[in-house]
């Protein structure tokens, strides 16, 4: 599985699998104007348009395109995966991916979530801030909840792989001294310690 940019020859691809997600999945949830209206919406040009700008991601199983997520800014939108492919987190991954490149810049997520994905945004630790409404044809009304979620800057900038610390006095109970060694480990947001020296042996 690798999730990478989308590439200007993948759009046909990302096009067919936006298409063929919303044509099965929607009219579970939206009558045809509305379905219609997110087909349009998420036409060639606007798709071809986002990939251009580096703001489109797939999701690749075996080489294939089975998703694609979409950044604008702090904005998530057009996360979809091929309805064959779902249940299975893969739309929970490319959210998580792109919370993460908008953690690189932003303390804050938005999207704009329709019905059949609101429940899932929702789990992830979305909130709903505000209800809206769309006319679309024949006066029929699109809602969908404006969602945004709060989130935590990486804290992992120092990197304390490899770092030896001699503690500057006694503790409470003895344990360690100006002779004990903390030895740190890091990988990634994983950190880890072991120590050893004066009363100690080794701890990990």
């Amino acid at each position: 599985m690798t999730y990478e940019l989308a590439q200007k020859e993948d759009w046909q691809v990302v096009y067919e699998v936006v298409q063929r997600t919303i044509k099965t999945i929607y009219p579970k949830y939206y009558p045809k104007e509305v379905v219609d209206f997110f087909c349009e919406h998420h036409n060639k040009e606007a798709i071809l348009k986002d990939i251009e700008n580096g703001d489109v991601s797939v999701l690749k199983i075996e080489g294939q395109i089975i998703g694609t997520g979409c950044l604008v800014d702090n904005h998530i939108t057009r996360v979809y995966v091929l309805p064959e492919h779902q249940k299975k987190g893969y739309g929970t991954f490319i959210v998580k991916a792109l919370e993460d490149r908008i953690r690189e810049k932003y303390d804050k997520a938005a999207l704009d979530a329709s019905l059949p994905a609101a429940a899932l945004y929702e789990k992830l630790g979305f909130t709903t801030v505000k209800h809206e409404k769309h006319v679309v044809e024949n006066g029929v009304i699109l809602a969908y909840e404006i969602m945004e979620k709060e989130l935590c800057k990486s804290t992992t900038d120092v990197d304390y792989n490899g770092r030896k610390f001699i503690p500057k006095m006694n503790s409470e109970n003895g344990e360690v001294n100006e002779q004990t060694l903390f030895s740190y480990h890091q990988n990634g947001d994983l950190l880890w310690a072991e120590y050893s020296g004066g009363d100690i042996r080794k701890v990990p």
